[in-house]
């Protein structure tokens, strides 16, 4: 019984390690993907941050030295990312961790289409130009094998496992996100390229991009959320949901049918 477990760790509840010693954040400026640059940093994790607001980035770069961090300005939104994306490679060198954190979304009762689209644009158009040109990276760095893989996280929400009517862009290219994941871990195995993928999916964090005269329930601070997505990337966890209740919920609500789901009417926050 015991050979078995051993032999079998994931049915045992068991996540193999891998200590994080350099991480690449896109998406640094604010919210999740800065807290979790700030806490690696004190952690003294090699980084290599990018984001729109440079000027954010340089203050965490003159608080731990340029020798811990790089930075670098990045729209992903913009073709020229790529660019910044291998300035930034070919600066640090081949990261452990690859962290897309790059994300807008906002309820859009009125469907303003501005909105709608610059959300489409960087959350699905920018992770997939990202995404696409590092394992394009690692196919031709010689520093990843089978021993030593290149893990891509990328920020999604458990908003992506079902359409929210008070934020269509925002639940669709979440879904999106998770979806492209599959298909990118699929793809791959079958080119046999050593990358392993975790899919993050946070509730409601106290970033930005929430409104903060509002309540939202079961709202988690960012620092909690940072801790959530480290340990899940140090296990190498394929998704990660958090907290417990949010996994509760994500697995009752898929259980409702969708001629149910469309007819129920969201509040609003």
């Amino acid at each position: 019984m015991m050979y078995i477990c051993i032999t079998n760790l994931l049915w045992c509840g068991v996540y193999m390690t891998a200590k994080i010693q350099r991480m690449m954040i896109i998406g640094a400026t604010s919210g999740i993907g800065h807290e979790v640059a700030e806490v690696l940093a004190a952690q003294g994790v090699r980084l290599a941050l990018a984001g729109r607001r440079v000027e954010l980035l340089r203050e965490l770069q003159q608080k731990y030295g340029r020798e811990q961090i790089a930075i670098a300005q990045m729209d992903v939104t913009e073709p020229s990312s790529v660019e910044a994306l291998e300035a930034l490679l070919s600066e640090v060198g081949a990261p452990d961790v690859l962290l897309y954190a790059s994300g807008v979304g906002k309820q859009n009762p009125d469907l303003d289409e501005v909105r709608e689209l610059n959300t489409v644009r960087t959350n699905c158009e920018g992770m997939v130009r990202i995404v696409d040109r590092f394992i394009n990276y690692v196919k031709r760095e010689p520093a990843y094998t089978k021993q030593h893989k290149a893990h891509v996280a990328v920020i999604t929400s458990v908003a992506g496992t079902m359409g929210m009517g008070q934020a269509p862009a925002y639940s669709a290219s979440k879904s999106m996100q998770s979806a492209y994941i599959v298909a990118l871990a699929q793809h791959v195995r079958m080119q046999h390229l050593p990358i392993i993928f975790t899919d993050i999916r946070p509730g409601f964090v106290a970033t930005e991009l929430l409104n903060p005269a509002k309540h939202y329930p079961m709202l988690m601070s960012k620092a909690e959320a940072a801790r959530y997505i480290i340990r899940g990337i140090e296990r190498q966890k394929r998704i990660v949901i958090f907290d417990w209740r949010f996994r509760l919920i994500v697995a009752l609500w898929r259980l409702i049918p969708r001629v149910l789901w469309e007819r129920i009417t969201i509040v609003k926050n």
